[in-house]
């Protein structure tokens, strides 16, 4: 018997791409969309035009002596489930830029500009304009390129109606500038930045306790929160750049922690010398009402809570204790909520979670 008796006929046209899933028209018709977005970040460093097979970017050097450039590439992760929920697409760009610039500012990196990746199943011109507005104005916020990215239709690969989105930046500092945590000393000071609520992290286990375990869905109305439980898990990821730039241009920072994945525990040792030990004063910050009403719903140890989420602070500052008192104040000049809530001492490389 042939093998060709297995093979079906041939379509009577030719299968387009467009068939197969993938409209190219209307990625162009976005793209185009889109396009004023992207130029209303440029600046003359930029020498290419949307749509390029790649962003040109011509970085001033201005006085920095020996350049360094900081990149950091992240994504939303499972809160894009949450903007799914709710139809609502246009704060997850400003998550995503305030992540990764954010991770770079620990480094004293001043932002220059950012690319962006989504994908989806299905192309939606009015999703992919809501997302880019967001970047766009998280950029701009910053003083940061949005120097270009990819729009990519993967058919099957998503469930439909749903999307991946993923950002890069890349910065500058100059080397002797650099924040590497080294001179982190025993007496320094820890301060700590007020977050917006979950900002980018811990999503799993809010929506499995929020949706699954307690049964509420993104609609429903909690009071302590003052707000739906949706609304409450949007609030935009903060960026603390502006503020933490101007700090550094007259006061010497010893480290800085973007409190992210991992928490308290996993993050701020990544700055720490060997010898170095943070001590963390419990009940010195006001830890969010969406905090808590997470550890009641779920009956989570304090441990968890803290390995698990930003409770409350952002980001962490650790300077000399000399210097406490002007940061506080350019701090809150700029619209900063900040905590003083704990300092460093010799000892192993880890955090202590002090009572008050």
């Amino acid at each position: 018997m042939s093998l060709n008796s297995h093979r079906p006929d041939p379509p009577e046209k030719g299968i387009t791409y467009a068939e197969a899933g993938v409209d190219i028209g209307a990625a162009n018709t976005t793209k185009q969309r889109i396009k004023s977005l992207l130029r209303s970040t440029f600046g003359p460093e930029v020498l290419s035009d949307v749509g390029a097979f790649a962003g040109l970017f011509q970085a001033k050097w201005g006085d920095y002596e020996d350049p360094v450039l900081v990149s950091s590439v992240d994504g939303v992760g499972t809160k894009l489930k949450v903007a799914f929920m709710m139809g609502k697409h246009d704060t997850v760009g400003i998550d995503l830029v305030s992540h990764c610039v954010n991770d770079i500012l620990v480094y004293g990196a001043q932002p220059l500009f950012f690319m962006d990746y989504i994908a989806m199943t299905r192309h939606s011109g009015e999703v992919i304009l809501e997302v880019v507005s967001g970047i766009a104005r998280a950029c701009k916020d910053v003083g940061c390129t949005l120097l270009g990215g990819e729009m990519a239709e993967m058919p099957g690969f998503y469930n439909e109606g749903e999307y991946d989105l993923i950002g890069m930046v890349v910065g500058l500092v100059d080397r002797k500038g650099i924040i590497d945590g080294s001179r982190i000393s025993p007496g320094d000071v820890i301060l700590g930045l007020a977050s917006n609520g979950l900002h980018t992290n811990g999503y799993s286990l809010a929506r499995k306790l929020f949706f699954d375990h307690a049964g509420w869905d993104v609609n429903t109305y909690i009071d302590p929160l003052g707000c739906t439980i949706g609304e409450e898990l949007m609030k935009p990821h903060r960026c603390y750049a502006r503020p933490v730039l101007e700090l550094l241009r007259s006061l010497p920072v010893h480290g800085i922690v973007h409190i992210t994945g991992g928490g308290f525990q996993d993050n701020i040792p990544r700055i720490l010398p060997p010898d170095r030990r943070a001590h963390i004063r419990l009940g010195s910050w006001d830890i969010p009402p969406v905090f808590t009403l997470l550890q009641k719903t779920g009956k989570i140890s304090d441990e968890e809570m803290f390995h698990t989420f930003n409770m409350g602070i952002g980001m962490l500052l650790i300077l000399p204790p000399e210097n406490t008192e002007r940061a506080e104040k350019l701090l809150i000049e700029h619209g900063e909520k900040v905590f003083g809530i704990g300092e460093i001492s010799e000892g192993t490389r880890e955090v202590s979670f002090d009572q008050k």
